[in-house]
């Protein structure tokens, strides 16, 4: 099999009502069973001593099964550190959408919260898009996109 990308995940306190924000605001589906693994090789595979994890998968929009999905789990004795924006690291996850203005009321009203406000750059090559950087219910960013 070729390599494809898989999924991204987001550890969460409540991976269920982080699961409907992405659901309600993108479009997310549900993908396969809830997970609720532990173990040995769970341990073993992710370096990690007691790994306990439950949640689920959401396939991203756009994409068919089995495409790339969004991994929302609780993982036991998990420590929080704030993001920022401009950290070292995975910053954010992004959405291409139609209509920004309508999406990112509807992120607004589904418990996200604003970090910019929806401004305009035009990139050399590919053209203009609108964004805006949020975050969801947990205080992840996400980007909304919409390119003209």
């Amino acid at each position: 099999m070729p390599t494809r990308f898989s999924h991204i995940a987001i550890v969460a306190h409540d991976p269920d009502r982080l699961a409907e924000f992405y659901i309600e605001v993108f479009g997310c589906e549900r993908s396969g069973p809830p997970r609720d693994l532990f173990g040995e090789p769970l341990e073993a595979g992710m370096g990690l001593p007691g790994a306990h994890v439950r949640g689920v998968h959401l396939r991203l929009p756009g994409h068919e099964d089995p495409g790339p999905v969004l991994e929302i789990f609780a993982l036991d004795a998990t420590v929080r550190s704030p993001p920022d924006v401009n950290r070292l690291g995975l910053s954010h996850v992004a959405f291409s959408v139609d209509d920004i203005h309508a999406t990112y009321e509807r992120l607004l009203a589904c418990g996200g919260t604003p970090h910019g406000t929806i401004a305009e750059v035009t990139v050399a090559g590919v053209g203009t898009a609108e964004f805006v950087y949020s975050r969801d219910p947990e205080g992840n960013f996400v980007e909304l996109q919409g390119w003209k």
